[in-house]
């Protein structure tokens, strides 16, 4: 466990240190600060990931969590990694270390602040109450500036923070960067025909039309929440994950063992959806229940058929968080097609600090022009909505 030594003039008594592994916070600190209706914060996750080695120095996501202190009491977390790349992040600055290697500077490492390989928005500053009113965001970004430097990073980065940290870190003439997602809003839906029916009539044919060509092939689902889930499921949805990243040319960032850990210590969240056609499974999709929020994670197949990936990670999971009540599915980054089956347009943040003035500068006109760029698309997704407008 490494002491920072980091204060802030204005926050009395504050320490801030990092620990270099899960295990040096116990899991009921952690828990008091994260809550558990995110799965993807709570300590059990951040574990599983570590001990499955997913997350460990070898594979570049080497644990720094940064631990604050009011006295001798932990008053608050932030999940954090020091990085040798950039890879499973979802907030792309490759282009960033590009430059920096074009002038013969390191970029990395660097300091993230995120949940890895989860372009998923949450709390980042797992604070409590007390903490979080006694900081100012100029106090916070001193904080985080200086524990990066003296954790022998470059710059830092905090991902896909959720608006009450966002009022914590909107700091003037600091590095902000927005991004663009599309979440399925629930408006007390009583079933799939329900949502149908707020939709245009084409958009609404259209959608029917696929859910049946994925029945005319001799497509069914099976559903598997986390508890109870066969050895044999989730040996077959490992299989259909990985081939999702191999076809690309890519290393899967999670095993087996992930998964395992996942199922026997977040059973409650877990929930895991199969096709399934002439008896054999062919496909198959990871889903992460919140407290409020439906998440769609981890999909694969090792053979395409017409609509499946739409019918899998989409509808079901639209009909899931509809039967479970969940306010919102967040069906994971990317996706254009995602708005024309209806789900909404929603910005993302990210906060950034790079120890370079010069490239400071630049970056933060990149970001700039970039903001500009992502709310125009925005707006105009917004408008291309499949809703029907009411008079």
């Amino acid at each position: 466990m490494t002491d920072t030594s980091t204060s802030a003039s204005n926050v009395p008594a504050l320490r801030l240190e990092s620990a270099g592994s899960i295990d040096d916070i116990r899991a009921e600190d952690w828990d008091r600060l994260s809550g558990t209706g995110n799965p993807f914060l709570r300590h059990a996750f951040f574990a599983a990931l570590e001990h499955s080695g997913c997350t460990t120095a070898d594979t570049g996501w080497a644990p720094a969590h940064l631990m604050f202190f009011r006295g001798d009491r932990l008053a608050g977390i932030i999940p954090a990694f020091r990085k040798s790349h950039s890879m499973g992040e979802y907030v792309f600055d490759w282009g960033w270390a590009d430059a920096y290697a074009r002038y013969g500077m390191d970029y990395y490492p660097k300091l993230l602040m995120a949940v890895p390989f989860t372009p998923s928005q949450g709390r980042r500053l797992l604070f409590d109450t007390e903490l979080r009113e006694c900081l100012t965001p100029d106090a916070l970004h001193h904080l985080l500036d200086q524990a990066a430097g003296q954790l022998g990073c470059h710059s830092w980065h905090l991902l896909f923070p959720n608006a009450n940290d966002q009022a914590l870190l909107d700091a003037p003439d600091r590095l902000h960067r927005q991004g663009c997602q599309f979440h399925w809003f629930n408006r007390d839906y009583t079933d799939f025909e329900d949502f149908l029916a707020r939709l245009t009539s084409r958009k609404r044919k259209s959608i029917r039309k696929e859910r049946r060509q994925v029945a005319e092939q001799g497509i069914q689902f099976a559903h598997f929440p986390g508890a109870g889930l066969p050895d044999h499921v989730l040996d077959a949805f490992h299989v259909f994950y990985q081939a999702t990243y191999l076809k690309r040319g890519q290393r899967p960032y999670l095993n087996r063992e992930f998964f395992q850990a996942l199922r026997d210590h977040q059973p409650e969240q877990m929930h895991v959806i199969m096709a399934v056609k002439d008896g054999q499974m062919i496909a198959g999709a990871l889903f992460l229940i919140g407290e409020d929020t439906l998440y769609g994670r981890y999909w694969g197949c090792l053979e395409e058929y017409q609509h499946l990936h739409f019918e899998t990670c989409y509808y079901q999971g639209i009909e899931l968080a509809i039967e479970r009540g969940l306010r919102c599915f967040d069906a994971g980054a990317q996706g254009e097609h995602k708005l024309v089956r209806g789900f909404e347009p929603q910005l993302t943040h990210s906060w950034h600090w790079v120890a370079h003035p010069g490239f400071a500068e630049a970056i933060a006109d990149f970001c700039a022009e970039e903001a500009e760029d992502i709310e125009r698309y925005r707006d105009a997704a917004l408008e291309a909505l499949p809703y029907r407008r009411e008079n």
